[in-house]
């Protein structure tokens, strides 16, 4: 396969030598050991849109591939163990363009990338916070596992069959078409574009034409979402569809904008809103921010790191500090910052964060400890 390619070479333990990994990334010692001390967790990786469309084996370590850690290859798991990326959400992300049958086989999908997760060998599907502790504690990476487009699962009693098992922790309302659910902050929509039409008594499936705001079947699977006990994803969503998802959610739970930039920085049609955070941080929610370096407002292939903390300072000085977390959206076809291109960079983070006066406990709930607060408000 093409994307099969892999480095040889183990894992390397930078808890034993902190001051080589702060020289080889050029920052302080100090980052590093604070790095090494949190949470790191990441609320939205792509990898597996990869597995399914060109095999590749994310329980393998990979290089940065044929064009450079851009659109794919930025993580593995060996990569992210190295990296001590202690927990992520990973997505199974519904197929955007027309296909016959349901647009994602949701059992299939979590049966293969629960098979990668046990061939790694050093991970555990988590369900809740006391799972992620159990997995820190056994130096495991904690996988949360993710759908990115609820149309996968919003067929009458799916959801409610996914979550039983327990590790369905979040589900993105919709992606990048318009369905049954609602529409997409895209400017464009796929399914539309490429001409799909309805399946045969399932009307529900096509991309009708939308006002942006979320349909009744939409509202009522927000609110299944949250009898379930799973993450409301806002990512992905129209303005209008976000603030009905807002109105029909339980506001005893918190909600989730998975990966996404902010308008305040960038205006951007994939950013949120300064209204869009604090309804968000009202639910004591978070919001991930995505290193896709055009949504961050940097040229293309000239992106810095620098620009994620910009999208981060403005939650923080918008909401506070409590709501602000990394969704990279690694290998969701993304191009990231230069100076980040893989997981193993990520301690460079913490350095402009802190060259930016941030506490360590700023940082730290940033790296991890704001999404595990939302999530043990969810699933102790």
């Amino acid at each position: 396969m093409l994307l099969r390619h892999v480095t040889d070479g183990g894992v390397v333990d930078h808890r034993a030598n902190p001051q080589a990994w702060a020289r080889t990334l050029d920052i302080s010692r100090e980052a590093v050991d604070l790095y090494l001390a949190s949470d790191v967790i990441d609320l939205h990786i792509d990898s597996f849109i990869w597995t399914r469309v060109l095999g590749y084996r994310i329980d393998r370590r990979h290089g940065h591939g044929l064009l450079g850690a851009r659109l794919y290859s930025q993580v593995d798991l060996p990569r992210l163990r190295e990296a001590r990326v202690s927990g992520a959400g990973w997505s199974i992300t519904t197929n955007p363009l027309p296909r016959r049958g349901h647009p994602a086989r949701y059992a299939a999908n979590r049966r293969a990338l629960l098979d990668a997760f046990a061939r790694a060998g050093d991970v555990s599907v988590c369900r809740g916070v006391a799972d992620y502790r159990a997995a820190r504690a056994a130096d495991r990476h904690a996988a949360f596992v993710s759908v990115q487009g609820g149309d996968a699962v919003a067929d009458d009693g799916a959801l409610e069959a996914a979550a039983a098992g327990g590790e369905l922790v979040r589900v993105t309302l919709v992606h990048l078409r318009n369905t049954a659910l609602g529409a997409t902050s895209a400017p464009f929509d796929l399914r539309r574009a490429f001409g799909a039409a309805a399946r045969p008594g399932k009307p529900g499936l096509a991309a009708p034409r939308s006002d942006g705001h979320l349909t009744a079947r939409g509202r009522d699977f927000v609110r299944r979402l949250d009898a379930a006990r799973v993450f409301v994803d806002l990512a992905h969503i129209h303005p209008r569809g976000f603030f009905d998802a807002v109105d029909a959610h339980d506001r005893s739970l918190p909600l989730m904008v998975s990966h996404t930039g902010v308008t305040g920085v960038t205006p951007h049609w994939r950013n949120i809103d300064d209204d869009q955070l604090r309804a968000v941080a009202a639910t004591g929610g978070v919001v991930g921010v995505m290193y896709q370096s055009s949504f961050l407002g940097d040229p293309l292939l000239h992106g810095r790191a620098t620009s994620i903390v910009d999208h981060l300072q403005h939650v923080v000085d918008t909401v506070g500090d409590d709501h602000a977390a990394l969704g990279s959206d690694w290998d969701g076809a993304i191009v990231p910052p230069r100076d980040l291109p893989t997981c193993l960079e990520l301690p460079r983070l913490v350095q402009l964060m802190l060259d930016r006066g941030w506490s360590a406990a700023r940082v730290q709930k940033v790296l991890g400890g704001n999404f595990l607060r939302a999530l043990g408000a969810l699933r102790p």
